[in-house]
């Protein structure tokens, strides 16, 4: 791959994380809040709380627009785009490392392995996500400690500098990787959407290709073939994070100020102990109505605009 191709597989990537993060955050924050372990719940006009540790009988967790209204009634709108200065900053360079070291690698495993199997693809996303992951891991940490700082309206929140140092004042450089055990368990689902997706897509370009019947290459996309993109981008997406949602709800227990949870599976243990195997699946709603439409706009905004550069 020439450099040419990497920066504009950068600079794509970057463009579909950048859109996609924008349009999609107050349910990105609606998600994180299901997830921790103190969510304030207000049921029949008492407020209980889900206290770590705490002898309090369970409680159904609150819906995605229960949750929606609370923070609404409490903390106003802006509330809704909390963590979104850093969720901007983290999300053009994560999404520009990624689709560049899944292109290259790819290209290199095509020399390797069968070119464009099963293999290729899953290797390759495993690749691109560790190293995504470890370069931006404390980018998203704090832009999960800003999205669970619940403040009522009218109280100063606490900005993105005050809560890096917060965080090195209590747990130092590594307070920064905390989570990052549970964003590398959550590699899995990257490689289940990206062979799901290479599949689907490549089924859609052998059915566009059938149809020319002269034989000849057509390299031209059409809208069609975006919406064909998104349309594969939400499926892949959809299957990979019904399986592998568990990691998300451990990885924000993880990040959280103060807590008890210290690793993976420890987190894992703790959390079905005390609340439940359905615990680990609260949030997935919102997160699916959050990540589909982001996750197509993403894809089908990266593939458009390496289709531009390249055409």
């Amino acid at each position: 791959m020439s450099q040419r191709d990497t920066l504009v597989h950068l600079f794509a990537g970057g463009c579909g994380g950048t859109v996609g993060a924008i349009l999609t955050c107050p349910l990105e924050v609606v998600k994180t809040r299901l997830q921790s372990s103190s969510i304030t719940l207000c049921i029949s006009e008492v407020h209980l709380s889900t206290v770590n540790g705490a002898s309090v009988s369970r409680v159904a967790p609150p819906g995605p627009l229960h949750c929606l209204r609370l923070i609404l009634e409490k903390e106003g709108p802006r509330s809704l785009f909390r963590g979104l200065g850093p969720n901007l900053i983290g999300v053009a360079p994560s999404r520009a490392i990624y689709f560049a070291a899944y292109s290259s690698s790819k290209e290199r495993l095509n020399c390797v392995f069968e070119p464009d199997s099963t293999q290729v693809h899953m290797t390759s996303a495993g690749i691109a996500g560790f190293t995504a992951i470890t370069a931006t891991n404390p980018i998203w940490l704090i832009k999960t400690r800003l999205q669970l700082d619940a403040r009522k309206r009218g109280e100063r929140r606490m900005n993105a500098f005050e809560c890096v140092r917060r965080v090195y004042q209590t747990d130092g450089l590594r307070g920064f990787y905390r989570g990052m055990s549970a964003s590398y368990a959550g590699i899995s689902e990257t490689v289940i959407h990206f062979v799901i997706y290479e599949s689907i897509k490549r089924r859609l370009l052998e059915a566009k290709a059938a149809t020319h019947m002269d034989g000849a290459e057509d390299t031209a996309k059409d809208a069609s073939d975006f919406v064909g993109m998104m349309l594969a981008a939400a499926t892949s997406k959809t299957c990979a994070t019904s399986i592998a949602y568990p990691h998300e709800v451990i990885r924000t227990r993880l990040r959280e100020e103060g807590t008890k949870y210290r690793s993976f599976f420890q987190s894992l243990s703790l959390v079905i102990r005390e609340e439940s195997y359905r615990a680990l699946y609260r949030g997935l709603t919102t997160h699916l109505v959050r990540q589909i439409p982001n996750t197509a706009i993403m894809m089908c905004t990266y593939e458009f605009v390496v289709y531009l550069l390249d055409g």
